[in-house]
């Protein structure tokens, strides 16, 4: 059994404070401009979706289908059912790769994806982004 704390430690409560107050000030004017109310309307005909998870991108062979070379782990950020938009640290040398995510229950799905698009980034870093070809199996870890 733990003793109770002694009552002459008081803590006051951090919400609060003028700190927290302008804190709160602070997030809400980054949420504001990163969602506004008011978005244009979508030009994309499929719906797109947040993304904020791990990918495996595994470069393709010159038949642009096997699975070749070391594998390059990417940060995602929209998906949609004909495609995907990611961020990188580094440019990337290969226009086809086999994009591999994970699915709730732990499962791995995989498809082609032809990249047909990248920005530089203020930050030093990228986003790129293309278009799903096909499903393919998912390639064996350790070879990519």
């Amino acid at each position: 059994m733990q003793p109770a704390p002694p009552a002459s430690l008081d803590f006051p409560c951090a919400t609060s404070s003028p700190t927290y107050s302008e804190v709160r000030v602070q997030v809400r004017g980054l949420l504001s401009g990163l969602h506004p109310r008011n978005e244009k309307a979508e030009r994309r005909r499929d719906g797109r979706y947040p993304f904020p998870h791990l990918i495996c991108l595994t470069p393709v062979g010159r038949d642009g289908a096997t699975p070749e070379g070391e594998a390059i782990v990417v940060v995602g950020k929209h998906l949609s059912e004909r495609g995907l938009g990611f961020y990188h640290p580094k440019p990337l040398p290969y226009r086809r790769m086999i994009a591999s995510l994970e699915t709730a229950g732990g499962q791995c799905v995989a498809f082609l994806i032809d990249l047909n698009w990248c920005r530089f980034l203020r930050q030093g870093w990228y986003e790129s982004g293309g278009r799903f070809l096909e499903a393919v199996p998912p390639p064996i870890r350790g070879k990519g």
